[in-house]
């Protein structure tokens, strides 16, 4: 019998062991870290890996926001241990060991923790090459990256005043979200007391949000046209029969794709969702697994699969992940909000850029603290993102910039905790 205890040093430390084979030269992984900063309110996990090789080290994202702290520990306590010694090319050899070592597999902790390890060693791999990460996975199938802004306000009017403004800064793609009694919509603010009669007034009523959203769309097609493209996200609150309902409603005002429209708990259900759409489905950015993505590719779930590359354990995975999607005909529409950290941003880029799956790309404006936090963070002009080409992701870490904004617990689960129907029962958020 193998005697678990025996790769164990006197401390109880893993030793810095090395797999079967012998690396070409001396560089060696000497610390794998979790950073934590929320320069925007909500946290983000970075984690750095050094090498013996002084001032090579590499960047990747690993945040969850939710379980920020979680995903940190898992990096210090567990994920790095495993890294140290090791060389930092054997990228497949040692993120392999890493899913394979904790036995229970997957889970958004456990495949950010990976995923920010998995991302610094790529980062490592294009540094020692003097290249940009897109380089090493074949080079740029396209000049830049066409990318989608979010508007959203308490009324119809109000929407198209913001969509307005993204139309004219650039941007081709618009997402479209508009606010309503008690609680509103997702990614809209509601008018407080909505349902007055109901024991929550604050709700979020779904026949009402079925009535709403397909006035919106008119009203946009009316004001915007047809040059512009145009995105709803349903963020996770429907069945599969009212997301069939409202997709039916909106297919005149012909949108680019209909967001997260059912929770994950009912995925085995989207290949008869999307079967049944007029409109095209996009999900994936609660997916917590490299199966789990593979499924709903493979069994004709989804139109543009939405994970981001911290997601389903880094880099390494979400290139195997969007060439099943480019033989198979399925797009990317990469998420990419404020939680996710501008190393996560320029790790979806560098596969934007280089596949020919590549459909959308949501983007976010970071703030002032953020680019300080992070020098070279991308900026979208004119409607689209470049990567950087400096080699890696182009993407430093100031840290003295980063203790300056610790983060704040139970951020998301104070809101989370409040999305209800008027008659109070919890809704997924």
């Amino acid at each position: 019998m193998n005697d678990p205890n025996r790769l164990l040093d006197a401390s109880g430390a893993l030793p810095q062991a090395q797999p079967p084979w012998a690396a070409r030269d001396s560089l060696r992984i000497t610390r794998v870290r979790a950073v934590v900063t929320a320069p925007e309110g909500a946290p983000l996990i970075v984690v750095r890996v050094d090498t013996s090789d002084d001032g090579l080290y590499g960047l990747g994202c690993a945040t969850f926001t939710q379980r920020y702290a979680a995903v940190a520990a898992a990096v210090d306590e567990h994920v790095g241990p495993l890294a140290v010694g090791r060389h930092p090319a054997d990228i497949e050899d040692i993120t392999r060991l890493v899913h394979y070592s904790s036995y229970w597999r997957n889970g958004p902790v456990l495949n950010n923790a990976l995923s920010g390890l998995d991302q610094a060693l790529w980062d490592i791999a294009a540094k020692r090459a003097g290249m940009p990460v897109y380089e090493l996975l074949g080079g740029r199938s396209r000049a830049a990256v066409e990318v989608y802004s979010h508007a959203a306000g308490p009324t119809i009017d109000d929407t198209l005043d913001q969509a307005e403004k993204l139309i004219e800064e650039g941007y081709r793609n618009v997402r479209l979200q508009v606010g309503g009694p008690g609680l509103g919509t997702y990614g809209a603010p509601g008018a407080p007391g909505g349902y007055p009669r109901s024991p929550h007034p604050d709700g979020w009523a779904v026949e009402q949000y079925l009535r709403a959203a397909p006035r919106l769309f008119a009203a946009a097609r009316e004001r915007l046209g047809d040059a512009v493209n145009l995105m709803h996200d349903v963020h996770s609150r429907l069945t599969p029969k009212q997301a069939v309902v409202l997709a039916r409603a909106l297919e005149p005002y012909r949108l680019s794709f209909l967001e997260d429209v059912i929770a994950p708990e009912l995925y085995d259900r989207l290949p008869e969702v999307r079967e049944a759409s007029p409109v095209p489905i996009a999900v994936g950015e609660q997916l917590g697994s490299v199966p789990d993505a593979v499924r709903l590719v493979r069994d004709g779930g989804v139109d543009l699969l939405r994970l981001h590359t911290s997601s389903v354990g880094g880099l390494t995975p979400t290139r195997k992940i969007v060439a099943l999607c480019e033989l198979l005909g399925v797009r990317t529409a990469f998420h990419s909000p404020g939680d996710i950290s501008p190393v996560g941003v320029a790790a979806n880029l560098a596969v934007d850029i280089s596949t020919p799956a590549f459909g959308y790309q949501e983007s976010h404006t970071y703030n002032d603290a953020t680019h300080e936090v992070f020098p070279g963070t991308p900026v979208v002009r004119e409607g689209h993102l470049y990567p950087s080409d400096a080699p890696g992701w182009g993407i430093e870490l100031d840290e003295s910039a980063a203790a300056k904004f610790p983060p704040v617990k139970f951020l998301h689960e104070r809101w989370s905790a409040q999305v209800r129907r008027p008659d109070g029962g919890l809704e997924a958020p």
